[in-house]
């Protein structure tokens, strides 16, 4: 039985990444983990009035552990440079993940560090699909998504 593509990609060898993608990977760390600390102390309450109103959990609740995976995915991207494919993968998920946050933001036209305008919001939206850019390429998951999926599969109908 052949492994799915996503499969393969996060339990192969990491592809070599230059030192500028390293660097990159690093300080996309810092400022996740920046970022989750900023969710867990000064910046809590703004954080809460970003959640849409249509998540069914508590709002507190929804920042807390939002702010603990953005350590958590920072300091992984910063320390692990061994599992950098698997981090950069459920990095973009996550960024993947609060983006429909920002839309709601958006949409209801809900002020929040210093996004103050429909303009600035929506300009915003424009920044996440780069974060998930940012965290393919630099840990070199795009790489290795890609190449898993070259890689060719059995043919199914072939072992009838």
């Amino acid at each position: 039985m052949s492994r799915s593509p996503l499969l393969r990609a996060l339990t192969s060898r990491a592809p070599k990444t230059s030192r500028q993608r390293r660097a990159a990977a690093v300080v996309l760390g810092l400022f996740l983990a920046f970022a989750g600390t900023s969710h867990l102390t000064f910046a809590r309450d703004e954080f809460q009035a970003q959640v849409p109103g249509w998540v069914p959990m508590d709002k507190d609740l929804v920042v807390v552990v939002s702010g603990i995976a953005e350590i958590g995915l920072g300091a992984a991207l910063a320390a692990l440079p061994g599992r950098r494919v698997p981090v950069g993968l459920a990095a973009a998920a996550f960024f993947i993940a609060i983006f429909p946050g920002n839309i709601s933001q958006y949409v209801t036209q809900t002020d929040g560090f210093g996004l103050d305008t429909d303009q600035k919001r929506l300009v915003r939206l424009f920044f996440q699909p780069l974060l998930v850019i940012w965290a393919l390429w630099s840990t070199g998951a795009w790489q290795a998504l890609r190449t898993a999926l070259r890689r060719k599969q059995p043919d199914p109908r072939a072992a009838r």
